[in-house]
This record gives C-alpha cells, structure tokens and sequence, in this order.
C-alpha cells in the first residue's frame, strides 16, 4: 500500500488535489486580495524558466520586446464596441488619483481629484499599443511591426482558482501589424504553433491547435486560435490564443501606412498571448497524489542533492563529497543549458527535505550518506517513476561516476516520459465515433475526456441553437483542429462538470 504524500487523491477530489499542490509545492499562497495570489519562489521560477524559453521563440521570429502603460483610458476602449463590449464586466476602473481621511477616520476618494478621464486597469493591451502603432506605422517600409511585452493584467473574475483564473496573473502578449491579410494570418499562425511547439516540447503537455467557433472569439477579433490541453479529469484548459483582428482595431486607432504607390491603406493586425495559466496546466497534466512532477526543461532545479547529515564529524566528508558532485553536474549541458542544481544544505531533517522536493516536483533527487561516500555511491530518486511496483519508493544505488556520466540522458528521458503517458492519456479520452452524442453524455459524470464530431461551421442563430443544446449537456466547444480537412471537418467537444 503506496501512503502518498498530499492529503487528498486526484480521485477523490481533483479539486481540492490541485489546491493541495499548489500548498505543498510551495507554489503559491493567497494574499489578501480576492482573485490575486503571492507567486512564492518556486512556482516563480517556473514561470521564469517559461519566460526565458519562450522569450527566446518570440525574438527569434524577429518580435522585440516593450512595455505599455498599466493604465489605459476609457475612451481607447471605448473606440472598437465589441472589444469594450467583451471587457466590460472585468474592467477595473480607477477615477481618483488621491484619497482623504472622512473625520471618521476613514480614508475615501478626495472630490477634488476625480480623473477628467477614468483608466481603466490593463485586461489587455490592444488599444494602448494600436494608438502607439498609428504614431509608429507611417509607410509600407515600416511594415511588419512586431511587438511584445511581458506583463501583469487585472480581470476582475468573479469565480477564482489560483493559476487558471486570478484577478491579475502574469502573461505576455505579442501584438504586430501587417501590410495585409496574408501576411497577418501568417503571424497569426506562427504564433499559435509557437505556443503549440512550446507547450509539447517544454512543458511536456500535449495539446490540440485549432480555430475556436465564433461564439469563443476574443473580443473584435475575425478569427480566434488556441491550444486546448486535456487536464487529468478529462477537461480542457486553453492554454494560449493567437488572434487574426481584421483591419477593425486598425480603423479605430487610425492606423494606416502609405503603400507603395501612394495610397493609404489600414493595416491588418494580430495579437497572441499565454499567462501563468500555463502553471496551472503543468500541474493538472503531471501531478500525481504525491505532488507536482516539473517537467526537467522548466524545473527551477533539474537535480537536487541533499546530504543525510547527523551533526557529527562525518558531516564534513559528506558535503565535500556532494561539492564535488554538484560542481561535476554543473559542468554539464541538457536541453542546451547548463543543468541546473542545488545543494540543499538547509536545516531541515534529510527525510523532511526529500518529501519536500517530491511534492515541488524536482525531476531527479540524489541522496548522500556516509555509506554512499564510502562506497562512491549516490541513491537517485526519479520523480516520474516514485514507486516500485510493489509500492516502496524506488531508489537507485548507483556509482557518482555512472549518475554523473547518464544525468542528462535521465533529464530528458524524463522528459519524454511526461510527454508520453499525458499524451496516451489524451488518445485515449478523445471520443471520436459518436452516433448518439446525447446517449454518450446522458446521466452521470462517468464519461471523461472529449468528443471530436464533425462540424460545418454554423453561424449566426445557428450557431446560437447549437451552442444552448450543448449547454444543456454540459458542453463546451473547444476549437476546430488544424489538421482537419475541410470536407471532414470536426470540432472538439469537452463536457464541463464544474469545479
């Protein structure tokens, strides 16, 4: 009988599961502020592991970095209906810009220093950079314009997980602008397959790239794409969107170049962006019952070593002997980066510090005693494979030359291993023969995973029919993969069963 680290199972109860990894992998905790959490070190390191990935894909497709205003004004908003239309709800506004004390010692908004012109806290950044651009974009010669900016943003939600749906959450967004529409749909889609690349290749979880129906279109767009991942209890997450928005946010914000022969046109363009969600992804994917398993080309530390050390004169010997370790790991390369590793020379007991890094998700553990130092040995502990079959916890014994000489073989293997069972487990769960899709989803909530049925791309009232017969079963549409053909082609279904 396996005794498992987390006090909940995924079984019993997959939400209160993940609220208990993101506890005991010290991922993150609540800070005062409905909707808005404390990002603790290692849930940071995460993300600073995926910005530095993907900061790499975005420069490398000729994008460079900025930064815009936290605050925007109502009216940029206010320019395009269907994009104030779609943000309403979440808006947080600001009208004051000082507070005095009430005589009642309370502070509340002084009169006098009401805004001329309420801000509106960043949900997105589409018009404060379309009116950057219509100063930017003159000519045909300053055409494509690609821009990025990693940032916070503020959606007011009203039903919050930490993670997947938070007041403010970490994110960056690319917006570029284009001659035409060719042009724009091929940045449209280069940035959907960078996301889909980086989400399979670094954090290990397979998903699916498709067009999202026209009911799920961010705001104002013409076209919406995303990657939908399957999550352990057979939902789906979307994990990054990558828009096509016509020449609508260009008329608004007026911004137009002057071609070749003259003329002046609009321009056509995109905006694509992925958050800390991602985070939340990783976790529903790879978490067991023990905790995170961190996918080695994200985790803050690739191998950790820690030392059994008893506070007597042997100790000495044992941390040399994990120096020296440390220092030959260091020297290697996984991934195209040094490998990452730590020495936790902290005071806790070895027992605490092992359990400890289970549940963070630190792909390899290596343990060292005075036996191990005696015999030249190290004991590794691989997180994606915790458990013999017979339960125990599986421990290598093996020579600090031959860990050393296969540690980064191991890393990626790891890797590969996340990929594959999250992979099967997504094969697995697509229903993609369904005669009777009520009959399929009728009762209880049995049935996990998605249904993949064909689709003629409804519009309209339609659409509007469809998609309240779906709600009436649960389900939500998800996106119209890439690789479907046009005359066969399908959509996918996911069924929400709350949490």
């Amino acid at each position: 009988m396996v005794k498992h680290a987390l006090s909940v199972t995924r079984q019993a109860d997959f939400a209160a599961w993940y609220q208990d990894v993101i506890a005991e992998a010290d991922l993150a905790e609540e800070s005062g502020v409905r909707g808005c959490m404390v990002i603790k070190p290692w849930g940071y390191g995460i993300w600073e592991r995926i910005q530095t990935v993907m900061d790499a894909a975005i420069k490398e497709a000729g994008v460079q970095n900025a930064y815009f205003p936290l605050f925007i004004p109502l009216s940029f908003f206010e320019k395009e209906a269907d994009h104030v239309d779609g943000f309403a709800k979440e808006m947080a506004v600001v009208t004051h810009h000082r507070l005095i004390a009430d005589g009642k010692g309370k502070l509340v908004p002084d009169p006098e220093a009401k805004l001329e012109e309420p801000l509106i806290v960043r949900p997105t950044s589409e018009t404060v950079i379309g009116n950057a651009m219509s100063r930017w974009v003159q000519s045909w010669r300053d055409l494509p314009l690609k821009v990025n900016q990693w940032a916070n943003v503020v959606r007011w939600e009203m039903r919050t997980r930490m993670f997947l749906r938070t007041s403010e959450f970490l994110w960056q967004e690319g917006h570029t602008a284009h001659a035409d529409r060719d042009d724009a749909m091929a940045e449209t889609l280069r940035a959907l397959e960078m996301y889909r690349a980086f989400a399979e290749d670094v954090l290990a979880m397979p998903v699916v790239a498709g067009e999202k129906p026209e009911n799920e279109r961010f705001p104002g767009a013409v076209a919406t794409y995303s990657i939908e991942a399957m999550m352990q209890d057979g939902k789906a997450l979307q994990a990054g969107t990558s828009h096509y928005l016509g020449t609508g946010f260009a008329e608004a914000a007026n911004i137009r170049y002057q071609d070749k022969d003259g003329g002046h046109s609009l321009c056509h363009t995109t905006s694509w962006g992925t958050s800390t969600r991602m985070i939340g992804g990783v976790i529903m994917t790879h978490g067991d019952d023990d905790g995170l398993r961190c996918p080695p080309r994200i985790a803050p530390h690739q191998i950790v070593i820690v030392p059994m050390l008893r506070d007597n004169d042997e100790d000495a010997e044992i941390l040399d002997y994990c120096r020296d370790l440390e220092a030959q790991l260091k020297a290697l390369d996984a991934f195209r980066e040094p490998v990452r590793v730590l020495l936790d020379t902290s005071g806790a007991k070895a027992q605490t510090k092992r359990w400890g890094w289970v549940k963070k998700g630190a792909p390899v553990i290596v343990e060292i005693g005075p036996r191990d130092v005696a015999s030249g040995n190290v004991a590794v502990i691989r997180r994606d494979r915790l458990y013999q079959e017979s339960g125990k916890l599986d421990t290598a014994f093996v020579a600090k030359a031959d860990f050393v000489a296969s540690a980064v073989a191991t890393l990626e293997e790891i890797q590969v291993n996340l990929y594959t069972e999250a992979k099967a487990r997504l094969d697995a769960n697509i229903a993609r023969d369904i005669t009777d899709l009520k009959a399929h989803f009728a009762g209880d909530d049995k049935f996990v995973g998605w249904a993949e049925v064909q689709w003629s791309r409804p519009t309209g009232a339609v659409l509007d029919g469809i998609v309240e017969q779906l709600k009436a079963l649960k389900l939500t549409m998800r996106n119209t993969p890439l690789d479907a053909a046009p005359s066969g082609r399908r959509v996918h279904l996911h069924r929400r069963t709350g949490g």
